[in-house]
């Protein structure tokens, strides 16, 4: 245990930056502190991969062909992810169901739900040969058994309806040639674990014991949950409290996903930060959730505890109080989707003259007549891909900046169409469009400003909050050039911090971008404005294209895992909650983009 508090970065940030109202819930939108390096190494020393949020997948069939002469078919349903370069892998298998055209199977198929990927679904549906119904059905041939049609679908158009169900018409392999009128397969999705339940706290200590020689201790209290085979799991942190004996920290939120019941017993310890990883136990205590709530309502402390020698334990001075203790629920990124809230994309290009003149192989915008995508084409089509399904109109607004546009000045957002009146186009494809035509009719200039794109889209987002707070609003902007508005743009930021807003940016080419990682708070620093303003929360993603060209992560997902997270920090801090006749029925604690 002693290890998953962080000593790799020694700073306060690695510790604790973490502790979180419900309000100002984590970017991962999964309960757990930002940056809560004591989670993140415990799931790394298990060798778990990213954090999702599981989905079950519940099959029923309609009208389908009879292939059996003295009976009806007795058809299983087998549902596979399609891969990038087109192999099937296969998710799960229903059971077999006895001589019926329109079946409805119980077994459910677990799929793991990513919002940054775009998933495509393939389902088979087959009539079993009488001769093999006493094999389990995980050992059925398929090839052995009578094919009755295809479908296929992305998940996220599945989660993305209303009722989270989508009825697909079937027909042949590669859906062309043979018979029609194959029948329907209906695919019904919900969230697997089934509890919304979280809990507010507030935690403070009196007379804690100092360990520190020229000033007092900095503690930060780190809660783990006791596990089956008797060890712990780290499972949040508050933040540090500098120079404190009597500290009182922000609000912790805790879900029931992490601490599973109220009389589960937690272990909470107070440390003594020390910036060289080596914090001092200061003392601990075990409690219940149902326990914290007791000492809440008794206005008691509860004293620390510290181990002695020969299993012996020492009662310390200090003590820890529960003065704020609320009983909360939390909703999940799919809740809100599938109730009607959408993703509204918007583009921003760079035309500045750093990205070489367009007509130049060696140019970062050069349009390859082989139709290889170049990078700004590439960041176009994979985020666009992912968002549009959560768009209902899929009308993008699209802009550039840092061009010399058709009446000759220098524009720092312009209409990527080259309409007058209207900045939207149709779909990914009318972006694409819109850029390649860009190009043609737009003289690359400068410099590299990003306020006024920014300031435009915070406009748009701003305005929609008069008749609709049922949008959220992503702006994509695809740079190659250090700006030269830095201070201007983090005002514009901090300004739309507090909008249902969120800005990805890309950075392509080799240029220097440490100007863009200021951007992207990921170091705990909130921006701050010109006048002292502090961001409401983070709203910024930066990355740049060479590091995700280096590893195997694509350039959507590096840009995408925290816009759950974020759009889950704004509905939660002005308290919107998705509409209750969908989210009644479906349960809401994904492990990424729920609770």
């Amino acid at each position: 245990m002693g290890g998953c508090v962080s000593d790799v970065r020694g700073g306060q940030q690695a510790v604790g930056g973490g502790a979180q109202s419900i309000s100002q819930a984590t970017r991962d939108g999964g309960g757990r502190a930002a940056h809560n390096d004591a989670v993140d190494f415990f799931f790394r020393t298990k060798g778990l991969p990213a954090l999702f949020t599981q989905i079950q997948l519940s099959l029923s069939a309609s009208k389908l062909l009879d292939r059996d002469i003295i009976s009806k078919s007795d058809p299983i349903a087998v549902v596979y992810a399609k891969k990038r370069d087109g192999i099937l892998e296969e998710l799960g298998r229903t059971e077999v169901i006895m001589n019926n055209l329109d079946p409805a199977w119980i077994e459910k198929i677990n799929v793991a739900y990513q919002f940054e990927i775009v998933q495509p679904l393939i389902f088979h549906v087959y009539d079993v040969d009488t001769k093999y119904y006493n094999l389990p059905v995980k050992m059925l041939k398929l090839k052995d058994q009578d094919f009755l049609g295809e479908a296929g679908c992305f998940l996220s158009e599945i989660v993305t309806k209303h009722s989270r169900t989508l009825t697909l018409n079937l027909h042949n392999i590669n859906g062309y040639g043979g018979l029609k009128n194959l029948g329907t397969l209906t695919v019904h999705a919900e969230e697997t674990v089934a509890s919304r339940n979280a809990v507010e706290i507030i935690f403070r200590c009196s007379h804690l014991e100092n360990k520190d020689v020229f000033s007092k201790s900095d503690p930060f209290l780190r809660i783990s949950r006791f596990i089956e085979n008797g060890g712990s799991v780290p499972i949040c942190k508050t933040e540090v409290v500098n120079n404190n004996l009597n500290p009182i920290w922000r609000p912790l939120c805790l879900t029931m996903q992490q601490f599973v019941s109220k009389d589960n017993p937690l272990v909470i310890e107070c440390f003594d930060f020390n910036s060289s990883g080596n914090h001092l136990l200061i003392g601990k205590v075990q409690k219940s959730v149902a326990d914290l709530e007791k000492l809440h309502q008794d206005k008691i402390g509860a004293n620390f505890i510290l181990p002695a020698r020969r299993g012996h334990v020492k009662v310390m001075k200090g003590q820890l109080f529960v003065d704020g203790f609320v009983e909360k629920k939390l909703y999940s990124f799919l809740d809100y989707i599938s109730s009607g809230f959408e993703l509204n994309f918007m583009v921003a290009v760079d035309f500045t003259a750093s990205n070489g003149n367009p007509r130049s192989p060696d140019s970062l915008h050069y349009i390859d007549p082989s139709g290889r995508l170049n990078a700004y084409q590439q960041a176009i089509m994979e985020v666009g891909e992912v968002i549009q399904f959560y768009d209902s109109d899929k009308r993008f607004p699209a802009w550039g900046f840092g061009g010399k546009t058709y009446d000759g000045s220098v524009s720092h957002c312009f209409h990527l169409n080259g309409s007058a009146s209207s900045f939207e186009v149709e779909g990914v494809e009318g972006i694409m469009a819109a850029y390649a035509s860009a190009l043609q009719n737009v003289a690359l200039a400068g410099p590299t400003l990003f306020g006024q794109v920014i300031n435009k889209a915070a406009e748009i987002a701003g305005h929609s909050l008069t008749y609709n707070n049922n949008k959220y609003f992503v702006l994509l902007i695809i740079t190659d050039g250090i700006l030269t508005d830095l201070q201007e743009t983090k005002d514009a930021l901090v300004r739309a911090s507090d909008l249902p807003l969120s800005i990805l940016i890309v950075g392509v080419g080799g240029a220097d971008f440490q100007q863009m990682e200021i951007l992207d708070a990921d170091n705990g620093h909130r921006l701050e404005s010109s006048t002292g303003r502090v961001a409401t929360r983070d709203i910024v993603q930066f990355v740049p294209m060479r590091e995700v060209h280096g590893g195997q992560i694509s350039i959507v997902q590096a840009l995408l895992e925290e816009l759950p997270g974020q759009f889950l920090t704004y509905m939660r801090s002005r308290d919107i909650e998705p509409h209750n006749d969908n989210v009644a029925q479906t349960s809401a604690q994904g492990h990424r983009y729920g609770v």
